[in-house]
């Protein structure tokens, strides 16, 4: 498949499946196999096959969940992306990033990945070059950098072009509330290369999605609810302001930040556990925001004076 035949949204499953780093700690979520089945069948239904996971969500838990799905599919029919994450990796291997790609391959049941990320630039001068006989071994077809900041991104690059290997995508959390990848100049290069951008936590693990407040708070004892639950009050007015153009348009704050993020030119990952979350964000790749709309929004979120960054981000600018 070329680039422009991947679909305009990503669907995350760093929720699904129980564990360390896994749905149940992070999100407070509670799903497997049998709740999933339905929400991974509408997707592909509606050419959403774009599915990104990783060794580290649940220490293979996700993969594996993800798998009993993807194994019934023809292996032309999916796509998909995983990624390996340095602090994880077995340092007694000869190449442990081609170690835990195989893990991946074998949970998967096939002999290739689609898209396979460095999942942090934990060390870009070590790890970046263990992709190169991936993609030439057929293991990978396309390889991708996460969270790395343009410097990094660049020189991820300049290792890979060497051997005519190159990035085909950047994967960073960008949001309304979080657009450091766009200040730092990283969306400009990704579209003067030819570089998708795959934009994660563009709902802020659900604090833009209109569902939570004040009076209703994200999940107590999780560690999203921990993260945004003392931002809520910052956070209304911009919510407010998406409720109020999404109204326009019939469509939710969670679908209106959807449609932003592909306004601007990227590929937003969501993370779905329900069919309707499906629904919505097929309804929302179909919207076209004006450019009016997408300034009140980003001016209501420069108002929140919130910073988002996750723990294992580094700043980008």
């Amino acid at each position: 498949m070329s680039k422009k035949d991947y679909p305009t949204i990503a669907l995350g499953t760093w929720s699904w499946g129980k564990g360390m780093a896994g749905g149940d700690q992070v999100f407070g979520n509670n799903v497997g196999v049998e709740e999933l089945r339905p929400v991974f069948d509408e997707a592909m239904k509606n050419g959403l096959n774009l599915w990104d996971s990783a060794v580290v969500y649940g220490m293979g838990a996700s993969e594996s969940i993800l798998s009993e799905f993807t194994k019934q599919c023809k292996r032309e029919d999916v796509l998909i992306s995983t990624k390996f994450t340095p602090q994880i990796a077995d340092e007694s291997s000869v190449n442990p990033v081609e170690a835990m790609c195989e893990s991946s391959l074998s949970r998967f049941g096939t002999d290739y990945i689609d898209m396979y990320w460095i999942h942090n630039p934990a060390d870009v001068e070590r790890w970046t070059p263990c992709l190169i006989p991936l993609v030439k071994s057929g293991k990978v077809r396309r390889v991708g950098v996460s969270n790395h900041n343009l410097a990094q991104i660049r020189r991820a690059e300049e290792i890979l072009s060497a051997e005519g290997v190159h990035v085909s995508a950047v994967q960073n959390h960008y949001s309304l509330l979080y657009r450091s990848s766009e200040k730092a100049g990283i969306l400009d290069y990704c579209k003067e290369n030819g570089i998708n951008f795959w934009a994660y936590m563009v709902l802020e693990q659900g604090a833009l999605s209109g569902k939570y407040d004040t009076q209703h708070p994200l999940p107590a004892g999780s560690q999203r609810g921990e993260t945004y639950n003392p931002m809520l009050p910052q956070i209304e007015q911009l919510v407010s302001v998406m409720r109020s153009i999404g109204e326009k348009y019939g469509i939710s704050p969670a679908q209106v930040a959807l449609a932003w993020a592909i306004a601007k030119g990227t590929t937003p990952i969501i993370g779905v556990t329900k069919v309707s979350q499906v629904q919505d964000a097929v309804k929302a790749s179909q919207i076209i925001l004006t450019a009016d709309e997408i300034g009140q929004m980003e001016e209501a979120a420069e108002k929140t004076g919130v910073d988002t960054r996750g723990s294992w981000e580094m700043p980008m600018i």
